[in-house]
């Protein structure tokens, strides 16, 4: 039951992002150009660090499957990806393996294929500590994600229904694993209030997966009979509302859902975000064309993110905060309602004196 699960997962994201038409809130955050703020190409590194985490590109593969044939086949992939591309890469939720121990190679492949790479395991907020230890320990892992996702378990057929427990287990899990803990929304949005109690409970990052991407409200109400969970559909906050909501939480944050190009991942750097993660776009991909083609396609995804910031005149993903931004439409509602003022983001480079100093001109 578990792995029709997992393979219905897949098959309706896929089935999802090929029908999606192509719009979402980061088309609402657009950058301010200045035509002379370009620097050298040789002068930017997409290294980024935080939390005491090393990346050597802002660009992760987000949490995806595992706990079927199908889908180990599919994580084998997404590790040879990961280790050809030097992309982080995060397992699928590893429930399933913690109630089937014969499903761990579909997990252990992640590690297996990738051997140097940085690997996280991915649990639920229900996980013990030992259960946490040990998918950290099944992976050889760098880091642990704890899933978050009480939209897809109020509309997932056999989904959990107690929610309070969660809280005080993410602080058990967080004091009690010896890497560090990222908890991440699985694509309906982390608030702000949420980011700063994570920040209390101990947890070193949040990934703020946010609506966008892969809606599995939808995911979850076409495995209902009736489908009587539609309503649902749409339910949460878009990532690039999430990043603004999180303003100087003083926690590091990860920005997923949605991410459909290389100048959504400038945006959401620019936002603040510490890198960003992908995973329905980059499984289209891989179960389109295959392998090699997702390969080529994240090779391009960073050639084109380097390009982009040498036009902005930003030397490292960090650098992008210090980018002009507009903030319009929709998104700037939302902001408006959360008392965000998004002038500031408009004027952060510091104009004509800032580009003066970066180029040495005097004229």
């Amino acid at each position: 039951m578990i792995a029709q699960r997992k393979d219905d997962h897949v098959r309706l994201a896929v089935e999802q992002h090929h029908g999606r038409t192509g719009r979402n809130q980061f088309d609402e955050v657009s950058f301010v150009h200045h035509a002379l703020a370009g620097i050298d190409r040789p002068d930017v590194s997409l290294a980024t660090a935080f939390a005491g985490i090393a990346w050597p590109v802002p660009l992760y593969i987000n949490a995806m499957t595992g706990g079927s044939a199908r889908t180990g086949e599919i994580n084998r992939d997404l590790a040879v990806a990961a280790h050809e591309t030097g992309l982080p890469i995060a397992s699928g939720s590893m429930s399933a393996y913690f109630k089937d121990p014969s499903c761990a190679d579909t997990f252990r492949v992640l590690r297996e294929k990738n051997p140097d790479g940085f690997v996280l395991a991915n649990v639920n907020a229900t996980a013990s500590v030992q259960k946490a230890r040990q998918a950290v320990d099944l992976l050889s892992a760098d880091a642990l994600q704890i899933h978050v996702n009480t939209a897809q378990e109020t509309v997932m057929p056999e989904g959990d229904r107690s929610f309070s427990s969660w809280v005080p287990q993410i602080e058990r899990i967080a004091a009690a694993v010896d890497v560090p803990v990222i908890v991440k929304e699985v694509g309906f949005g982390l608030s702000r209030g949420t980011v700063m109690m994570l920040r209390e409970l101990g947890v070193q990052v949040a990934d703020l997966g946010g609506r966008g991407g892969t809606d599995f409200a939808r995911i979850e109400n076409g495995r209902r009979e009736l489908s009587d969970y539609a309503f649902l559909e749409g339910w949460g906050q878009s990532t690039a509302a999430c990043l603004l909501d999180t303003q100087g939480v003083g926690l590091p944050v990860l920005a997923s859902g949605g991410v459909r190009h290389p100048l959504d991942v400038a945006r959401a750097l620019a936002l603040g975000a510490c890198g960003v993660g992908v995973s329905g776009g980059f499984l289209r991909t891989l179960m389109d064309d295959g392998v090699s083609a997702l390969v080529a396609q994240i090779s391009t995804w960073l050639d084109q993110l380097t390009a982009l910031m040498t036009m902005l005149g930003a030397r490292t993903p960090a650098e992008l905060t210090r980018c002009d931004v507009l903030v319009q439409g929709s998104l700037r509602d939302f902001c408006a309602d959360r008392g965000i003022d998004t002038r500031p983001f408009a004027q952060r480079s510091g104009g004509l004196q800032a580009l003066i100093e970066t180029t040495g001109s005097t004229r």
